[in-house]
Order: C-alpha cells, then structure tokens, then sequence
C-alpha cells in the first residue's frame, strides 16, 4: 500500500493516485521530509532504488481532512466532556479515520456550562488535540432550535462573547448566531462586532430570520471581517445550510437562498452536512454546482456516537436516541413514554460525509477540496488541506471506494 524509504531516516515516500486541489495525479509519490510535503512527482520518476512498492489498483492518498463543525465521536462527546481524556477520545475517534484537524463544536448551554467547556477545549487546543472551538449558541432562535435547548437560548450579549473569548484563550474560530435575534446584528457594538474584534466567524444559523435579514447581517460580517487585523479569513459561514433553518419558498426565500447568493459571489461559506441522512444527494449536489468546491465545506455535525453502535446517548443537554445510523433527540410523551423528535446531529466521519458526497455525483475533487483545503482556508490555517509542498503532512490512504488504509498527521501514522 505505502512504503518508507530503504533508509529510515530519509524521507517518508507514499504511493497511490494522489488527489491534491486541481486534480488526481495517477500513480505519483508524496514525498515526506521532516513533517511536511516536500514534492509530488509520478511513481516513474522516482529513482528505482528509492520508489514505493505498488499499491493495489486505485488506491487513493487524499490531504487529511479539516472538520469545521464536530461534536464528539467515539462515545464522547465536547459538550458533555468533564477531563482532557474525554476530549482525546472524541478527537482520536476522527483522528482514526482520516480527519487531521478538527474544530470542537459546544451546543447550547448555560452561561458557566459554556466558560467551563471552553477553557477546556482551549487546553486541548493547546495540546495540539483539536485545531479551535465552535460555540454553536446560544444567540439563536427557540422556533429553529432543532436539537438545542431552547430554554438556554439568550438575546445577544457582547459581553459574553468576550468572556467566551477569553475563556477560549484564542482558540474560539467560529460562533453560529441567528440574525434576527436582538443584539446579534444590529450595528454598534453587536455581537457581530464583537466576534470578529476577538478573531472569531460569524455563522449564520439555526434561524428563522427573513432573507433580507441574513443578506443584511452577511454583508456587516463580510465587511468587519474584512477591516479587522484579527480576521482568520475573509468570509463569514453558514451553519449546515438547510438544518435548523427557514426553509426556501418561492414568496420567502429566507435564509437558505440568501447564504446560496452570498456563497455564490464569494462572500461566504456554507457548510453542508452531506452524510446522506441531513441532506438529499440531489440537495447536495445542486450546491456545490451552485457555489463550488470553494463555497462549500463539507462538515460532520458529529455527536459522541459517531464510530458508536445504535443506542442512547447526550448532545449537550439533550437526550439522544440513534437507530439504524440516525441520532434523533427523545422527548417526553404525554403518557409518560419517550418519542424521536428532531435529527441531533450526525454519526458519520468525515471521510463517510466525502464518499456520500461522490456517491451524490460531486467529481471527487470538488468533495475532496470542500473537506480539506477550503476548511482549512476559512480557519486561516494555510499549513494544512492540501498535498502541496510545505503544508503540514497529513495523508489519508484509501480504498478506490473511500474507505480509509492509514492515515498520516505531520508525517507520522497515527492509524
């Protein structure tokens, strides 16, 4: 499948049809020196002597892959971790299969729950562990709550952004608000305002809001991020377009065909969770026709039982019930009982939510890059998502059909 150099000190040399931003580079060499890509060349110009075996026919060596919305996987989940051992487990599950840098997604929670959590992530960040935090609330709408509590969902507040912030020592890269939500987007000093003052993405999400609305708080978010020193990136995102939202109509457009315009003139990202359970194939497909691979990213909205067999679990506050491979949250019957309400996020990886995709009928590329490099540049991080010289060198092996071989993080096998 993949081989080192006869010289175990030399370079680290993997073989395979390897799929970087622009194409796929049948039976070529990924050379390796010192944790980071040094060249790309086709197997037949490596020298004899130094050149890997072949790997079987088809065999893929994709750029590791950047999750910009997770929850937990493995059992484990961020919102409910209470050690670093718990946020390891999580992270290690995706890890596992392909994903080499990964944003900690927190739910809807009280106030101190929130500060706590944070400063946990943070540590973890610190450590290398996960790659930022994603506070997913609490400036939302209660109507489009999905698998969040609404009771915990607060008008905006500056003030707690910056306690947030501080509490994430650095490490907060993206915040899902809903527009239309007092004090999120109202000019001055806003939530909005207050986000990209301490270097974090305003996403768009879990709203009910109008289109005018989120075009409104788009382009304030747009233009703050571009007037700021601390910007990780020039646009903002939207959180998994479609869930939690408005839906479309033809006399309200809402929020989903504003995040589609704005996505389509380069003005923001829009995360699909294309795991083939959140979205119609036909749904996914037609968005990234629509904005491309570098309007999109693909995301998990992974919660702890991703990796896990069927049964109950938490998201946060929220009682969790996954059967047949679909999380959805329990709620209380009048006869005492429970029943499923809601999808709670999502039990796939990262690698699964790509094969999904392809399968949808986006060119491999398009759904390779919308799970690597175009992450990657929404976090700023021009060190990873790509097999290009000089980014850290993360490598997911494959099967032809996307199942995962080994995976690499800066040059060393981890699975």
């Amino acid at each position: 499948m993949v081989s080192h150099a006869p010289d175990p000190t030399g370079p680290l040399l993997v073989r395979g049809d390897v799929v970087t931003p622009t194409g796929v580079l049948r039976d070529a060499v990924v050379h390796v020196v010192d944790g980071r890509v040094d060249r790309v060349e086709p197997a037949a110009q490596v020298p004899a002597e130094q050149r890997p075996d072949a790997p079987a026919p088809g065999t893929l060596v994709l750029p590791g892959l950047v999750d910009l919305h997770c929850h937990g996987g493995g059992g484990a989940g961020f919102p409910d971790a209470t050690g670093p051992q718990d946020v390891r487990r999580a992270a290690a599950q995706h890890l596992r299969h392909g994903t080499t840098t990964l944003v900690a997604s927190l739910v809807t929670a009280p106030r101190a729950v929130l500060l706590e959590r944070a400063a946990l992530l943070a540590d973890a960040a610190d450590a290398g562990v996960v790659a930022g935090i994603h506070l997913e609330g609490p400036f939302l709408a209660p109507a489009r709550c999905g698998a969040q509590s609404a009771d915990d969902m607060l008008p905006g507040d500056p003030t707690l952004v910056r306690d947030l912030a501080a509490a994430a020592r650095g490490h907060l890269v993206t915040m899902t608000v809903a527009p239309e939500v007092p004090g999120v987007a109202d000019g001055g000093q806003d939530v909005l305002a207050a986000l990209v003052a301490a270097g974090a993405l305003p996403s768009v999400g879990h709203t009910d809001g109008t289109a005018e609305q989120v075009e409104a708080a788009v382009a304030r978010a747009f233009d703050l991020l571009a007037t700021s020193p601390r910007a990780r990136g020039p646009r903002p995102t939207a959180t998994h377009l479609f869930n939690g939202m408005r839906p479309p109509h033809h006399r309200d457009p809402g929020p989903v065909a504003a995040c589609l315009a704005a996505a389509a003139r380069g003005e923001l990202v829009v995360e699909l969770v294309a795991d083939g359970t959140h979205l119609a194939p036909a749904t996914v497909r037609a968005v990234m026709e629509l904005v491309g691979p570098d309007g999109a990213v693909l995301v998990t909205d992974a919660m702890a039982a991703a990796g896990m067999p069927d049964g109950d679990y938490r998201l946060g506050p929220a009682a969790v019930r996954v059967a047949d491979g679909v999380a959805r949250v329990l709620q209380p019957t009048a006869d005492g009982g429970v029943s499923t309400g809601a999808i709670a996020g999502g039990v796939a990886h990262l690698l699964d939510v790509v094969r999904a995709t392809v399968a949808a009928g986006v060119p491999l590329v398009d759904a390779v890059r919308a799970a690597s490099a175009t992450p990657a540049d929404v976090l700023g991080r021009h060190d990873v998502g790509a097999l290009v010289p000089g980014r850290r060198a993360d490598l997911v092996v494959t099967t032809p059909d996307l199942r995962p071989l080994r995976v690499a993080r800066g040059g060393l096998w981890v699975a």
